[in-house]
């Protein structure tokens, strides 16, 4: 089972997705990538999900042009705001599916406002992914 997960900057959202479905399933084949990848981590995308016990920090943030060549079966994706383009996938796939979050990085207001932000998102992601794993991913394994 291959799943790629897909967003613009490939640094926050898709990288929390990312680490929950290999979470959920070390056999499940996750990667995930951006339109426009900006080449590193959300630190605090990485600090939420380490909190709770979910290491990201050796992550990538790759192109999704690495991954037009290859075959999956699910391509997810994961951008939110109405104001925000979803990146599409060219490749070779055989479910397009889209859960859509807020992107946390874009919150203003307090550091205390903005990591309540991240928290919220992270368990948003956690929650939406876990639903996908259990009705669509686990029935075919």
């Amino acid at each position: 089972m291959k799943v790629l997960i897909l967003c613009t900057g490939n640094s926050c959202r898709s990288q929390m997705a990312h680490g929950f479905m290999q979470s959920f399933d070390k056999n499940i084949s996750v990667r995930s990538a951006g339109t426009e990848a900006s080449g590193k981590l959300n630190q605090k995308a990485v600090k939420a999900m380490k909190e709770i016990g979910i290491d990201i920090s050796g992550h990538t943030s790759d192109s999704v042009e690495k991954y037009l060549g290859e075959e999956w079966d699910y391509v997810i994706t994961v951008c939110g705001g109405a104001n925000e383009a979803c990146p599409a996938f060219m490749g070779k796939v055989k479910n397009r599916l889209h859960i859509g979050f807020d992107d946390p990085s874009h919150a203003e207001g307090s550091e205390e406002f903005i990591w309540s932000e991240f928290i919220r998102v992270r368990d948003e992601i956690k929650e939406g992914f876990w639903e996908f794993y259990t009705e669509e991913i686990k029935p075919k394994l």
